[in-house]
């Protein structure tokens, strides 16, 4: 996929170019089906698919407190480039471009620079100043200019709409399970292993793996989780705490994860942790030797849901494969 991120740097228009924009935040399974259909309507006119985004998100921008993400921009083009799209383009968005018309957009952008052909856009899409490039300008649009309009319809799993509100609230229940099924996928957290207080391997008998959350991150509900580890390529279980350590005292937020039959020194390196499933919430206890003891039942738990997981997977790929 073609990352690109500036609009200037599109020198021509693109062959027969299927667009789809949005913020995208989270790609859920609503955001996937609009890639999915911008890449068949590309693939029909053997032209390019192509998403178009913003970084950083309008809302942390234009509204005091910003938005938490359940995707940063990295994840974000991860995710995109995995749904087939050809090119994306990630726009940096401003006090000064959200002062951007519709129109201008539509004439400068969508069509002067990339040549658009067919425009795909979710239900409740609008964009430009004052969000006026709604659905029904949009379509006005396409009759005028000469490019097709499809609209995707809202997507539910069961009776819950997916929509990345929905997903924000579902994380800051701790419900990880149902976020999955709107994601599509594990709720996941990232970054390079921190230094902290070295108590976990030492004092507890639990070492971990520490990351720490920056202002603008979406923080799931504090406990402790289920997870998987992704490390050097490879996929560990585990568990992780998410809080502050109100047993030592401290305040400052971590995200401490402790990997199952794992003794490498990681520190510095980039990990993956997929949250699987809530266990308990953050409590303060009496002391080293309770807090070890509550961590251990933790562990077990962890393990009989990571092998029940296993065990479902290992009989899901045996009936496909026999059916």
């Amino acid at each position: 996929m073609r990352i690109v991120r500036k609009v200037e740097e599109i020198d021509g228009p693109l062959v027969n170019a299927c667009v789809t924009i949005g913020n995208f935040d989270g790609v859920h399974l609503g955001h996937q089906q609009l890639f999915a259909e911008v890449a068949a309507k590309a693939n029909r006119l053997n032209g390019t698919s192509v998403a178009i985004t913003f970084d950083p998100h309008p809302l942390q921008i234009l509204r005091p407190g910003g938005i938490k993400l359940i995707s940063n921009c990295e994840q974000k083009i991860e995710l995109v480039e995995m749904a087939g799209i050809d090119v994306m383009l990630v726009v940096p968005f401003t006090k000064e471009f959200a002062k951007t018309t519709a129109e201008y957009f539509v004439d400068e952008i969508l069509l002067g620079r990339i040549g658009m052909k067919e425009l795909v856009v979710g239900y409740d899409y609008a964009f430009g100043k004052n969000r006026s490039g709604n659905i029904p300008f949009l379509k006005k649009q396409g009759e005028e200019k000469g490019f097709s309009v499809t609209v995707v319809e809202a997507q539910y799993v069961g009776d819950l709409l997916v929509s990345s509100t929905r997903i924000r609230k579902l994380l800051a229940e701790g419900d990880m399970v149902e976020a999955r099924r709107l994601l599509g996928r594990s709720y996941q957290i990232r970054g390079e292993v921190q230094y902290g207080k070295q108590r976990g391997g030492k004092q507890i008998g639990f070492p971990t793996a520490n990351l720490r959350f920056a202002k603008e991150d979406l923080v799931p509900r504090l406990g402790v989780y289920v997870s998987q580890v992704i490390c050097d390529g490879k996929c560990y279980g585990g568990i992780i705490n998410i809080g502050r350590n109100p047993t030592f005292g401290e305040d400052l937020l971590v995200a401490e994860t402790h990997i199952f039959d794992f003794n490498q020194d990681i520190y510095g390196k980039p990990i993956k942790v997929n949250l699987l499933e809530f266990i308990r919430s953050e409590r303060k206890f009496n002391g080293v030797k309770d807090l070890a003891e509550q961590i251990s039942r933790d562990v077990m738990q962890a393990r009989q849901v990571l092998a029940q997981q296993s065990k479902e997977l290992a009989i899901s790929s045996s009936d496909k494969f026999n059916s």
